[in-house]
């Protein structure tokens, strides 16, 4: 192996996180990854809702970046929408089974979140405390 390059652990290659355009894995955890993504997701647990019940408990966005969101989350398989032939017309949002599988991560990932957050405050802190000392 050349000096200077990082040997891939297992079948685990931090590369396939490439930040090309045209990187596919980027992308999708882009996607997953965004603010509005993971509180939509997360809603949907469960339950399917309208678009104004999204809008509603999604405290700060706007109706356009939820619709962008809601539209890339279907196009990629986790959102499903249904239109009911009612007037006037009633949309609902669910997770797909492939976007409950994400939910599960995602909780995995809040549940580790939750675990340390002190010791990532008390981290933040100490790191403040550092770079002010050396700023003054």
């Amino acid at each position: 192996m050349e000096e200077g390059t990082v040997e891939p652990l297992d079948d685990y290659d931090v590369r396939q996180w490439d930040t090309r355009e045209d990187c596919e894995v980027r992308q999708i955890l882009d996607r997953i990854a965004d603010k509005w993504s993971l509180l939509v997701i997360a809603l949907l647990d469960c339950q399917s809702l309208r678009f104004t019940q999204l809008r509603r408990e999604i405290d700060g966005v706007s109706q356009r970046m939820l619709s962008v969101t809601l539209r890339q989350l279907e196009r990629d398989g986790l959102v499903s929408r249904t239109v009911h032939p009612v007037v006037p017309p009633r949309v609902d949002y669910a997770l797909t089974p492939l976007g409950r599988t994400l939910h599960e991560t995602i909780k995995s990932l809040v549940t580790w979140t939750e675990t340390h957050q002190e010791e990532i405050a008390a981290a933040r802190a100490a790191y403040d405390a550092r770079r002010e000392m050396m700023e003054s």
